[in-house]
């Protein structure tokens, strides 16, 4: 695995045109904890394209706003809805109307054969595909989609925007709480919507912590 800085090239030769000759597309995976600015940086990557004129698609999945990308700053925009059935090659080909580039938030959510779907539309349409997501699971472990991800994206790389665990260290696992006790087993996705799942949280951990389980009101003063 490749760790580059977080500057993106857009490969392209003139706005709004694609020549298959001229231009490489690119699948780009970046990653980071919950909180590192995955979405954020999304959302400013769809904007700076599409306002030099270019044609794509911002898409998500399990966004606690439903068809949109929001990030936590509170900005948010229309997004392409994934689920599991979503054949990615024909959001790429967009009805006849090849898109230029695909970003895509929530990745690791995706399928593997999305994944490869992704890698498909970079070689064929020569589009640009920017890929966010999570690394691990609450249980520590790659989601299928990201580790598929690592597998075949051209680029990957860790976000710059470190988070921090409650005990002031780096924070490198999503730990999933439950009536705010700290779980390793249940389902994959769910989502910390108290609409949907009152008693579910997430919260930032350095490994430490995250293996130990403890959190900050465990601790007892003597």
């Amino acid at each position: 695995m490749t760790i580059h800085s977080p500057q993106i090239p857009i490969q392209q030769t003139l706005p709004g045109t694609r020549s298959n000759l001229a231009v490489m597309g690119i699948l780009r995976f970046s990653f980071g904890t919950m909180g590192s600015g995955k979405s954020t940086l999304a959302l400013q990557i769809h904007h700076n394209l599409t306002h030099g004129g270019l044609n794509g698609a911002l898409c998500s999945m399990l966004d606690r706003r439903g068809a949109r990308v929001s990030s936590r700053l509170g900005v948010s925009a229309e997004a392409v809805v994934i689920d599991p059935t979503v054949d990615l090659r024909e959001v790429a080909h967009n009805n006849g109307n090849p898109f230029d580039y695909l970003v895509c938030d929530e990745a690791q959510f995706y399928t593997p054969e999305q994944i490869e779907q992704l890698a498909e539309v970079v070689d064929t349409l020569r589009l640009d595909v920017f890929a966010f997501g999570l690394l691990t699971d609450f249980r520590g472990r790659l989601f299928p989609g990201t580790a598929r991800l690592l597998e075949l994206a051209d680029v990957t790389e860790a976000i710059q925007c470190e988070a921090r665990c409650w005990c002031g260290n780096r924070a490198t696992h999503n730990a999933r709480l439950v009536d705010g006790v700290q779980v390793y087993e249940g389902e994959l996705m769910v989502v910390d919507n108290p609409a949907e799942a009152p008693d579910v949280s997430y919260e930032l951990r350095c490994r430490e912590h995250w293996m130990s389980g403890q959190g900050r009101t465990d601790i007892t003063l003597d």
